[in-house]
């Protein structure tokens, strides 16, 4: 579990660094001058002195962490900006806490349906928890990218591409939008938890059918939209129709028998569904000759 640790400001150790580093150089000059044996003992104490004290500087800069061990054993994490000083024999690792963008490559897989697909996502994501990512995982940079392609791949089999080969589907990969997208991040947050990372915005940037069925399935799809457009072009000329007859009835305009009423009809409806012009004809006689 990460443990925030709050070290000492590094500026006094600084100070008592260069006073060490100063007096080593000025007791070694002195002690070789003069032959002095104790002032280049006390010259090599100083000196040593200085580099032990010197480890223990390090300088944090925004947005990064160091987590702190001794030898071998997490003593903690220090988020803090700054120069700081902290025990000579801790070693530490670097780590950033920046968000960082991952643009995941174009993964072919089978939606639900078992259809070819094609689809990418590109995720916001920054270390949340630095234990978990420093000791939990060996390289989290690479579990992100594996455990995000996973991820993927498992929502692009749980839902179909659209409707047309299910009707009944509440959700779909095509037309899902922010669902899909939320799906997405709790997905990506439950497999990257365990690394300690921070899912903080994750969308489908690439989405298509594979090159090997993306052309019927084109066909397919405009065949369906013009069987939609017919259909709302009937049902319009029918009740178009059925208002001209009724208008015609009530006004008396004219008087039809079912004859004529379906030659009218008949005329109507190739008028008003035809994908052309209509061409009119004059007809000098009657209905019957």
């Amino acid at each position: 579990m990460e443990k925030v640790l709050k070290p000492m400001s590094g500026y006094l150790a600084l100070v008592i660094c260069l006073v060490l580093f100063i007096a080593s150089v000025y007791l070694f000059i002195t002690g070789a001058d003069s032959e002095n044996i104790t002032n280049i003992i006390l010259a090599v104490a100083c000196a040593i002195t200085f580099f032990f004290f010197i480890k223990g500087l390090m300088i944090i800069q925004p947005n990064h962490s160091r987590v702190l061990n001794f030898f071998g054993k997490y003593v903690g994490t220090v988020k803090d900006n700054g120069l700081f000083f902290i025990n000579p024999l801790y070693s530490s690792q670097k780590m950033s806490l920046r968000s960082e963008n991952l643009q995941g490559q174009t993964l072919k897989v089978n939606d639900k349906m078992g259809n070819p697909i094609e689809i990418a996502v590109v995720m916001v994501w920054k270390v949340g928890d630095t234990y978990k990512a420093a000791f939990d995982v060996e390289r989290y940079s690479d579990f992100v990218k594996m455990q995000s392609e996973a991820a993927v791949r498992h929502l692009a089999m749980s839902f179909p591409y659209d409707n047309l080969e299910d009707d009944h589907a509440p959700i779909t990969l095509r037309e899902g939008g922010d669902k899909i997208n939320s799906i997405l991040e709790q997905e990506l947050t439950d497999r990257l938890a365990k690394a300690g990372i921070v899912i903080q915005e994750a969308r489908i940037s690439h989405l298509a059918y594979a090159s090997e069925i993306a052309g019927a399935m084109l066909q397919r799809q405009q065949a369906t939209a013009i069987v939609a457009a017919r259909t709302k072009i009937v049902e319009g000329a029918v009740g178009m129709v059925d208002l001209a007859l009724k208008k015609l009835s009530e006004g008396n305009i004219v008087e039809l028998d079912d004859e004529r009423k379906a030659a009218m009809v008949s005329n109507l409806m190739v008028v008003l569904c035809g994908e052309k012009a209509a061409t009119p004809i004059l007809n000098a006689g009657t209905l019957y000759n």
